[in-house]
């Protein structure tokens, strides 16, 4: 069974130029909001973030996850090839947090850049550098979830440090890797204005960001936090309305940004 760790400065599993084998969750064949075009989403297992708001709780233990091989998954991905083709699509490994079976999940872009296939990571950057940058070798496009600026609101919301993922948004501006900034807006928790400032300031020195994308907040996981015996601490919480969602979105395009 793989390994699990929740520290990305610890030393990581012994690393071989590829693993075929690694744990998932699920996969969804045609997804239209992970990366552009249609897109073949390959939902690992394991997080080391405990997000207040996660929707896919039921990722966070990659002990729980299915077994499956990269030639399982490949043999997949080709009957969609023609939809991705004409779509501009690819196939987006996001989770849980993928960079936890970072040799997995490089063999995976592997074999699909073998085959001329777009591809996409979808991380929150909580990774140890090292074992992330083989991984980047492969991959056309990251989207970066960066859950707030404020550390101490960081921790509040995800329960690790934000210091990896500050390390991870510069390594991927030093490497001019493409990228799009996610940001989930919580009222009352991560729509302080000083918080979304500190983090567009601080995406606006990111050269290689393509667009930032302001996700809002939504109740659709609460029932698997029921189901898994978890408390959800945000089951009073609302949805942001239009207004907010446009309040936040401005401040991204007064630092220059382009904003979705």
């Amino acid at each position: 069974m793989l390994e699990r760790t929740a520290n990305p400065t610890a030393t990581p599993p012994a690393v071989r130029a590829f693993q075929s084998v690694g744990a998932i969750h699920s996969v969804e064949s045609c997804g239209t909001v992970d990366g552009p075009g249609i897109r073949f989403v390959i939902f690992t297992q394991g997080c080391p973030l405990r997000c207040l708001y996660c929707h896919n709780p039921d990722c966070r233990h990659i002990e729980e996850g299915k077994v499956v091989s990269v030639d399982e998954l490949i043999e997949e991905v080709q009957k969609y090839r023609s939809y991705m083709r004409f779509s501009g699509g690819g196939v987006t490994v996001t989770g849980g947090e993928p960079l936890m079976q970072p040799e997995f999940v490089r063999e995976i872009f592997r074999r699909c850049k073998e085959l001329d296939i777009h591809t996409v990571l979808d991380t929150s950057g909580y990774v140890q550098l090292n074992a992330a940058k083989p991984v980047l070798d492969y991959v056309d496009l990251v989207l970066l979830d960066i859950k707030s600026y404020n550390r101490a609101l960081y921790e509040k919301v995800t329960k690790v440090s934000l210091e990896p993922t500050l390390k991870f948004a510069e390594y991927l501006k030093e490497i001019n890797k493409p990228a799009w900034i996610r940001f989930v807006l919580v009222p009352h928790l991560t729509d302080n204005r000083e918080n979304v400032e500190g983090l567009a300031q601080f995406v606006s020195t990111l050269t290689n960001v393509e667009k930032v994308e302001v996700l809002p907040f939504h109740q659709m996981g609460e029932y698997k936090w029921e189901q898994l015996g978890y408390e959800y601490e945000l089951k009073n919480t609302e949805p942001p309305t239009a207004e907010q969602i446009e309040t936040v979105m401005e401040i991204f395009r007064s630092y220059g940004l382009p904003v979705q």
